[in-house]
């Protein structure tokens, strides 16, 4: 007789976001424009770790502002704008490193360009945090979670974040509208207004 034992049901955590502050002190930390870039790519498209480190140099179209993100999560493709700041970043970038395929690389163990490898991306998130001095746990995806609740508090609508993010299901993007602070009375704690009574 098989036993079917009941679903221990996960608790739900919500995701950590960053304040437009803590976006600016993180992409402001590292010295190098390389590092500066990774964050910007990151929280300026919503990729995942390792989309970004599969970015070619044919995916970015600077004219248009437009980077093509491909096979992300369920091998889907996907298209997401580019801003003017990362269009010039990108550009002063490939011009002075002088990427041949990847848009970022990395090395190998015997020196050879590679694409950049997730681990190094999270070694660049990492170090950025540390010298940003934010407190807050901020990893790869912390950047990807801020991207969406920051484009939902700007007014864009659930459908455009969804497809954005390369969500299958709106089920997953309907989470950031826990984080975001849309429409209806933004909350408060009642000590804001227990005095002003």
């Amino acid at each position: 007789m098989r036993v079917i034992l009941p679903s221990i049901e996960r608790p739900k955590k919500l995701p950590v976001v960053l304040g437009h502050n803590e976006v600016r002190q993180l992409l402001k930390a590292p010295k190098l424009l390389k590092h500066r870039l990774v964050l910007a790519m990151l929280y300026g498209c919503g990729l995942r770790s390792f989309e970004l480190c599969n970015l070619q140099l044919k995916d970015l179209d600077l004219e248009r502002k437009m980077l093509h993100v491909r096979q992300g999560k369920g091998r889907k493709d996907r298209y997401v704008p580019l801003c003017a700041m990362q269009v010039r970043g990108l550009g002063k970038y490939i011009r002075a490193e002088r990427p041949v395929t990847w848009c970022f690389n990395g090395n190998d163990r015997e020196g050879n360009p590679v694409a950049l490898s997730t681990t190094g991306v999270r070694w660049i998130v990492r170090e950025a945090r540390k010298h940003s001095g934010i407190q807050k746990e901020v990893t790869t995806h912390s950047l990807r979670h801020s991207y969406a609740t920051h484009l939902l508090e700007m007014g864009l609508d659930i459908i455009s974040v969804k497809d954005l993010l390369g969500h299958a299901d709106i089920q997953t993007t309907l989470a950031y509208l826990h984080v975001a602070q849309l429409g209806r009375q933004r909350p408060f704690s009642p000590l804001e207004r227990l005095y002003n009574l």
